[in-house]
């Protein structure tokens, strides 16, 4: 069964004022009064030495969190999604079931995805265009699949 005790902090979290100490040997949890309720201190209790790690989740700024270079909004690809693409070099994709294989030269699709920034940070991605195109195919009618492409791979219409 955990024990809790009062605890005056020392020095090197002055500041905190007076802390709960929740322990069950092995971990020992410190609930501090400070008005952040994003504090949380730890303490080892398996060596006689107290050690304190404070971990404290932190929101950025606005003024660190401004727009570099790389977000999604310089890069203006994010805006075009929806746009019409044809594709102008020639390319062919082996990945749509019972076909054998699907020239794309020409051909017209949707870009569904840019998936070069992904959680607002630059990735890096080869084929950073996701493309659906629809196909008529013989004996089964009009086909949808998606395919990776590249800029220079795309015309916008």
């Amino acid at each position: 069964m955990p024990t809790t005790t009062m605890l005056a902090l020392p020095s090197p979290v002055a500041g905190c004022g007076s802390a709960t100490v929740v322990s069950n040997r092995q971990t020992t949890c410190l609930f501090t009064s400070t008005p952040s309720p994003f504090s949380v201190f730890t303490a080892d209790l398996t060596r006689r030495c107290w050690k304190i790690r404070c971990e404290v989740a932190l929101k950025p700024s606005d003024s660190e969190a401004s727009t570099s270079p790389s977000s999604a909004e310089d890069d203006g690809f994010t805006s075009r999604i929806g746009a019409r693409v044809r594709v102008k070099a020639p390319l062919k994709v082996y990945h749509v079931p019972r076909v054998p294989e699907i020239d794309l030269m020409g051909l017209e699709g949707m870009l569904k995805q840019y998936v070069a920034v992904w959680k607002g940070k630059r990735v890096s991605a080869n084929l950073p265009f996701k493309v659906e195109f629809v196909k008529d195919i013989e004996g089964r009618g009009p086909v949808k699949f998606f395919a990776h492409l590249k800029e220079d791979e795309l015309d916008f219409i």
